[in-house]
């Protein structure tokens, strides 16, 4: 089994997606969890095969159904999305939480980003930061981002332009546009020497691994 993987993994990576689904497809028929959401997300892709939503979502919940937590954040995804499926927020929720409890970063971002809006769930932004916050430890950007968000707005927490900054900053490391401007906005905000401070809690925020910031 571990065989046919790799060799579907090789020619998905060669670009050949034609060819890790035809690899994939009997493992993910044999239950495996982990080809069950490749082939999920190739569906929704549209790689090797038609785009096809209603298939991803199938394979997705065989995936999800297993405890995969890929599965689950991108099953949860259909549902906030409305793709594939009917749009249900509340089921979303339900697919965000379960891979969140499994510690994914994603998982926690997406049901975070729940709280945040009181969307599926009642509006508590203390709730969306410490979710915020742990996927943000993880390092995952588009969390940093988020946090940095509610430090700049004084959402769950007590607003603070520096530390907004600086989990912006760290979050517009890995290239994301929207970061980079949000980072810049907020500097504008602080004087030049909130400014230094800022980056340099992000550069010991990152020697920290995220931690402790």
């Amino acid at each position: 089994m571990a065989q046919d993987f790799n060799a579907g993994a090789d020619a998905y990576e060669a670009g050949d997606y034609a060819a890790a689904l035809k690899e994939w497809r009997p493992l993910a028929e044999a239950g495996d969890a982990g080809t069950q959401f490749m082939l999920g997300w190739m569906y929704v892709d549209g790689k090797g095969t038609a785009q096809d939503y209603a298939e991803a979502v199938r394979w997705l919940r065989r995936s999800a159904a297993q405890g995969d937590p890929r599965g689950q954040v991108y099953l949860g995804q259909m549902y906030d999305k409305g793709t594939g499926v009917t749009k249900d927020y509340v089921e979303a929720v339900r697919w965000y939480r379960k891979a969140a409890a499994q510690g994914d970063p994603r998982g926690q971002a997406y049901l975070g980003k729940m709280y945040d809006s009181g969307t599926g769930v009642i509006k508590d932004n203390a709730e969306a930061v410490r979710l915020y916050r742990k996927a943000a430890e993880q390092g995952y950007f588009k969390a940093q981002f988020a946090l940095g968000r509610m430090y700049l707005n004084g959402n769950g927490v007590l607003q603070d332009y520096i530390t907004a900054h600086m989990w912006m900053n760290i979050a517009a490391a890995t290239g994301a546009p929207f970061a980079k401007d949000g980072r810049d906005a907020v500097a504008a905000l602080l004087s030049p020497q909130d400014l230094t401070r800022a980056q340099q809690m992000a550069r010991a925020c990152v020697a920290q691994q995220y931690k402790d910031c």
